[in-house]
């Protein structure tokens, strides 16, 4: 989720609730030795703890193909306040697989053991290290060697994207991999992909039988699925959040983020963030229509006002 998570987003999501943990957008890895800068301008929680504002445990996430650079920039993370570290072999954007990092590791096993075994060996042994990776890089077929690879490495769990990077994200999402990785490894396993709603996690948590789950896009498209999947879970309910709450949060994020950018961006990321909830509330197509060509300040206001203020129309979930 590079360019979209950052600690402002971090901060929102978790205070809503239902998310037990949070995972940084990637530090990008070549043969440089990052500075502490690197680290807490990406994650400022460094700072104070490695949480979000409302306590929400945060991992650092490292991405590259380097062990010895992975490993040594583990270190300086570390120092930097990480107190998890995660690594990512599963993003498919073309100019980081042409860079040596994320998915293309996929194609050989042996490498993504030994970028997490260095890691791992590098870090304390308080601190976690996790990773995630796809189903593979040109198909599926290799699914069970990768995830037998991260764990051969010593990672603590392991997030699975139901997609190879041929994939992209194409429906469907092949949960059953996930399921027979699980049976399979002696650690953790965290379904990801194509959890848009509550009637799809059941669905997955029929086919996986796994107890945790990751996230990305579907909760910028439904801030509360977290939440909703935990009353779930506990056989409670909690009343879906409505769109004038929804822009509410949005209209937050706007006010916090706004004076980061220069003015001719103003808006752009409410912009891609309403990409998502439209997903899931037609209204939020709505608002887009309605500011996508305005960068005043005086437009986007009045346009978060109507919105805020409007009548509620609560979505299926």
């Amino acid at each position: 989720m590079e360019g979209v998570i950052d600690h402002h987003v971090r901060a929102l999501l978790s205070e809503i609730g239902g998310v037990d943990i949070c995972v940084t957008e990637f530090v990008r890895v070549t043969h440089t030795k990052l500075p502490r800068r690197v680290f807490t301008r990406l994650c400022p929680e460094l700072e104070r703890g490695a949480v979000t504002p409302s306590g929400t445990p945060v991992k650092l996430q490292l991405l590259g193909g380097n062990p010895s650079a992975m490993a040594f920039n583990a270190i300086r993370a570390v120092e930097a306040g990480a107190t998890a570290i995660d690594l990512n072999f599963g993003c498919p954007a073309k100019h980081v697989n042409n860079s040596d990092g994320g998915a293309c590791l996929l194609k050989t096993p042996s490498r993504v053991e030994a970028v997490v075994s260095a890691v791992r060996q590098a870090v304390p042994p308080e601190i976690p290290v996790s990773a995630k990776i796809r189903l593979g890089f040109e198909d599926r077929s290799a699914y069970m060697d990768n995830a037998r690879a991260a764990e051969a490495g010593g990672a603590s769990e392991l997030a699975v994207h139901a997609r190879s990077k041929v994939d992209g994200y194409r429906p469907p999402a092949y949960w059953e991999y996930i399921g027979e990785i699980r049976q399979a490894l002696g650690i953790r396993v965290i379904a990801n992909g194509d959890l848009w709603t509550l009637s799809d996690f059941q669905r997955c948590r029929e086919v996986t039988g796994c107890d945790a789950y990751m996230f990305g896009r579907s909760l910028l498209a439904r801030p509360d699925i977290g939440l909703q999947i935990r009353a779930l879970c506990a056989g409670e309910q909690v009343k879906p959040l409505a769109w004038p709450q929804v822009a509410s949060i949005l209209y937050e994020y706007y006010t916090t983020t706004k004076d980061i950018y220069p003015a001719k961006y103003l808006g752009n990321r409410v912009k891609q963030w309403l990409a998502y909830l439209k997903l899931s509330f037609p209204q939020a197509q709505v608002f887009f229509e309605q500011i996508k060509r305005h960068r005043d300040p005086e437009i986007l206001e009045r346009a978060f006002a109507l919105h805020r203020n409007a009548p509620e129309a609560e979505p299926a979930i």
